[in-house]
């Protein structure tokens, strides 16, 4: 929802009061006809202006509480079996152009990212406020349980090392009881089968982290890969 949609509305609103009481004074100085007509026009206005009003509340309630953003793109190159190299780009931080990538090692049959999740009721949604996150950590996991309990595994830590500004998940922990707008704080993680040239992004919802293939390897694998 963009802002300049509350414009049309506020300026149909404006010139139905200024009708609206043009009407009233015209009815005031004895003018019934020219009163009465101003009047309805006036409230015909309003009418317009309010059901403008609503049907952009009811596109920005849909709008947020759907709203997605991306967090990371993977991309995989198979080194030998269940081996992968991935390299997970983040966006560019603020000031910077480019995104930030780097590349780990990864034992498995699928990745994961995991995340820290604060969500916002739906109403604090509606007025702007967007699911926060931090990513946590990467990781391989295998497929068959015998596997994941005594092959290698492969994790990694993807908290930033420097926190700037204050952390909103700190504070809405502490201070939750007086933050009616926070709805939870939880983790979220999404994960897919690797293969050699897949490539996925993640995205944060407003209720958690998804992850979508993006190439027709990726397509392959995540269709086929799971058993």
């Amino acid at each position: 929802m963009v802002w300049w949609w509350w414009i049309l509305p506020a300026l149909v609103g404006l010139i139905g009061v200024a009708i609206l009481l043009g009407g009233f004074g015209a009815m005031f100085r004895g003018k019934a006809g020219k009163g009465l007509f101003g009047t309805l026009a006036g409230a015909l206005f309003l009418a317009v202006a309010a059901a403008a009003a609503l049907l952009g509340l009811n596109v920005q309630t849909y709008n947020r509480l759907t709203y997605e953003r991306p967090v990371a793109t993977l991309e995989l190159k198979q080194k030998g079996p269940r081996l992968y190299d991935a390299a997970l780009s983040l966006p560019a931080p603020e000031g910077q152009a480019s995104a930030v990538t780097r590349t780990y090692e990864i034992h498995g049959d699928e990745w994961r990212v995991e995340a820290r999740v604060l969500k916002w009721k739906g109403w604090a949604n509606v007025l702007g406020l967007d699911s926060q996150y931090q990513l946590d950590r990467l990781s391989g996991r295998y497929e068959d349980t015998e596997s994941e309990l005594h092959a290698e595994r492969s994790v990694y830590d993807l908290r930033p090392t420097q926190q700037g500004g204050l952390d909103a998940w700190t504070l809405a922990r502490k201070y939750k009881k007086y933050a009616p707008m926070v709805d939870a704080l939880y983790g979220s993680g999404a994960s897919m089968p690797m293969a050699d040239g897949a490539k996925y992004e993640v995205w944060i919802t407003q209720s958690g982290l998804i992850a979508r293939p993006v190439n027709p390897q990726a397509e392959q694998a995540s269709t086929g890969g799971w058993h």
